[in-house]
């Protein structure tokens, strides 16, 4: 099974945060363990050659001393303080917005996601294994993700499925249009009923799903979706979602349905190239692997790709969180930063404590 991940950008990943983080990256592991409907597999690979009886049992004593140790728990220091900065201020973010929309109603493009960074700087540095634990404890019906290198860590909890090849057949979930949570279930109800109403939200959410559409079609023998969009709940935040499936014409692997997809009008906007100009244009950062497929692919060519959200790169003492808006013609500035932080709030509660 090979495991890994791509940038946004086919050159991201260039900042200096980024560094070991390369536009694309997947790995064989040597050691695997899969857990999939009460099964648990473990996969042993190496290369073969000259040698190869040494490794193989320097590979059999690593298998030999796997222990079920639980994730550690968060360890905040004591007496340090955590600064919060935004990488640009936020009227930067408020500005660019404002201008994204004018060239919406100017007729230059339909809809395009401008993304922002937030930066935690801790006064030890941040445990990766600890806020994963954390993370999937949180967010269990989300795609929760770490990927590792030696120099940092790319964590997340992701509402947003990629691609999901099965044989012949490929799933997808066209996800736009945001609303906070409630702990009221009545107030949590009004919400989502309100955002199911939006007249700004549904037509972001058409885009997406249409793009969806159109792109898998022209691989497929049949695509259907559903009539309505429908809520998806994560902990503190609720979209629009439409599961869409198709029938392939041919084969095609995970990775080659993910390079198809990618970016959507979810993390990118519509039409996809100016969407793209706009972005590089008006956002000011590297977004690296935050928004980019990442995931796995099995010898027969199924897999699964999430689209990189809710995310956080740790490096040392510094995690840089990224969050995203969907800008259309009716968006208002400062409700598009409020959603940022709406969707920031995933992760940052985590990283400053």
């Amino acid at each position: 099974m090979w495991v890994g991940g791509f940038a946004f950008d086919p050159d991201g990943g260039r900042a200096p945060q980024w560094s070991s983080f390369p536009p694309a990256q997947l790995t064989l592991p040597e050691l695997s363990l899969v857990r999939h409907e009460g099964r648990t597999l473990l996969t042993l690979c190496l290369i073969g050659g000259p040698g190869v009886d040494d490794r193989l049992e320097r590979l059999r004593a690593r298998a030999a001393a796997l222990r079920a140790v639980p994730l550690p728990l968060a360890d905040p220091h004591p007496s340090g303080r955590v600064r919060i900065t935004s990488a640009a201020p936020p009227d930067r973010f408020e500005s660019a917005v404002a201008v994204a929309v004018e060239g919406i109603r100017a007729g230059k493009l339909d809809k395009v996601v401008l993304a922002r960074e937030v930066v935690v700087e801790a006064p030890q540095a941040h445990d990766p294994g600890a806020l994963f634990g954390t993370i999937r404890g949180l967010f269990g019906n989300c795609f929760c993700f770490c990927a590792g290198t030696p120099e940092g860590a790319f964590c997340g909890a992701s509402p947003e499925l990629l691609v999901r090849r099965s044989g012949p057949v490929a799933a997808t979930v066209a996800l736009a249009g945001s609303t906070r949570r409630s702990a009221d279930p009545a107030v949590d109800d009004h919400l989502g009923e309100r955002l199911l109403r939006s007249a700004k939200d549904r037509r972001e959410h058409g885009i997406v799903a249409g793009r969806i559409e159109r792109a898998l079609r022209r691989h497929a023998i049949w695509v259907s979706s559903e009539p309505e969009p429908q809520l998806v709940r994560v902990a503190n935040i609720q979209h629009l979602a439409t599961p869409i499936h198709a029938q392939l014409a041919e084969a095609r692997s995970a990775i080659e349905l993910a390079g198809v997809l990618h970016p959507t009008p979810a993390v990118g906007g519509e039409p996809r190239d100016p969407a793209l100009r706009a972005i590089a244009e008006l956002e000011g950062m590297d977004r690296g692997w935050y928004a980019g497929p990442l995931g796995w692919m099995d010898a027969s060519e199924d897999g699964e790709f999430c689209v990189a959200l809710r995310s956080t790169l740790l490096r040392d003492r510094f995690a840089h969180l990224y969050a995203g808006a969907g800008i259309v013609a009716d968006s208002d500035p400062e409700a598009e930063l409020a959603e940022t932080e709406l969707k920031l709030d995933a992760l940052l509660p985590l990283l400053a404590a």
